[in-house]
């Protein structure tokens, strides 16, 4: 609580809009939730290999994936009761987890565990909507990892998992962290394509991989989250670069239709560096705002 308590101050300290509980929770991005069903036995973990190849311990599905218990609720409860500010909670999506994950229920199928990964998730963000949520992110960067994968059934997940919901929902699609992923392509092998999820904004990365960001005119109608701080370098960014970074995307995206963030989670950044690059963000962020009289 204290930890997440201080997460939150420096975060509208340094003037952030959108508020998270900085994620001390969470033993990672996915297990939190993922360890938390049933049909998963986490005392005889299993083995898949991550994006970069190599094999990691995973939860082991050995039965019908549900959803026992809320999860994540109290977490955007006790957000929620220490700022007045909108606030986000992320979660794992359906397709991410079905990676990260051995499969020896469900004859081995990715997508029927998906499947139901997504009937749990569904079931979660209702609940996390009405503890007080006010966004709701999916995190699916292996969509980016395995896009053949995801192009035959991944969406399809996703927007199981989003089926009647009515909060606004957003997408995280990245090319991992970047103190493990080190080197970037100049484009998603999998992005256009959520152009039919049902979420209302995408997040992308932009900064460390020097995006092209004409990718962005394939997304019409979205709100684009855009990731203009590089993870990779311990330098702070100026708000200038920043400003940089946000003028590459305007000639592709109406900037009303632009949410400036991180490329990805700052987890593996010392605290000094993580609250100088928030507050070059949201500097950087007025800069452009003023040049183009945006309130």
């Amino acid at each position: 609580d204290d930890a997440t308590i201080m997460a939150i101050k420096a975060q509208e300290d340094a003037g952030i809009d959108i508020i998270t509980d900085g994620e001390m929770r969470r033993e990672s991005y996915s297990n939190r939730f993922a360890t938390a069903l049933e049909g998963v036995d986490i005392d005889n973990p299993g083995v898949a290999l991550d994006r970069s190849g190599h094999p990691n311990p995973v939860p082991r599905v050995i039965g019908k994936i549900r959803r026992k218990h809320a999860v994540e609720v109290e977490d955007v409860k006790f957000l929620r009761r220490h700022t007045n500010r909108a606030i986000k909670i992320s979660i794992p999506g359906p397709f991410t987890m079905a990676q990260q994950a051995q499969i020896d229920f469900y004859d081995g199928s990715r997508e029927l565990a998906a499947m139901d990964y997504a009937t749990a998730l569904n079931e979660e963000i209702r609940d996390l909507f009405s503890a007080g949520a006010d966004v709701v992110q999916i995190d699916e960067p292996y969509m980016q990892a395995r896009p053949d994968e995801a192009r035959k059934w991944g969406q399809r997940a996703l927007n199981r998992a989003l089926d009647g919901i009515s909060g606004v929902t957003a997408v995280h699609i990245c090319f991992g962290y970047a103190a493990i992923i080190h080197t970037r392509p100049s484009g998603y092998s999998f992005l256009p394509e959520l152009q039919h999820c049902t979420c209302n904004q995408i997040s992308i990365e932009t900064a460390q991989s020097n995006l092209d960001c004409s990718v962005l005119t394939e997304l019409a109608g979205k709100t684009i989250m855009l990731g203009v701080i590089d993870l990779s370098d311990m330098q702070v960014e100026t708000p200038y670069q920043v400003a940089t970074r946000i003028r590459r995307a305007l000639p592709f995206i109406n900037p009303r239709n632009i949410i400036v963030c991180t490329d990805c989670g700052m987890k593996y950044l010392p605290r000094d560096v993580a609250y100088g690059k928030m507050k070059a963000m949201v500097d950087g962020a007025c800069i452009v705002r003023q040049e183009l009289q945006l309130g």
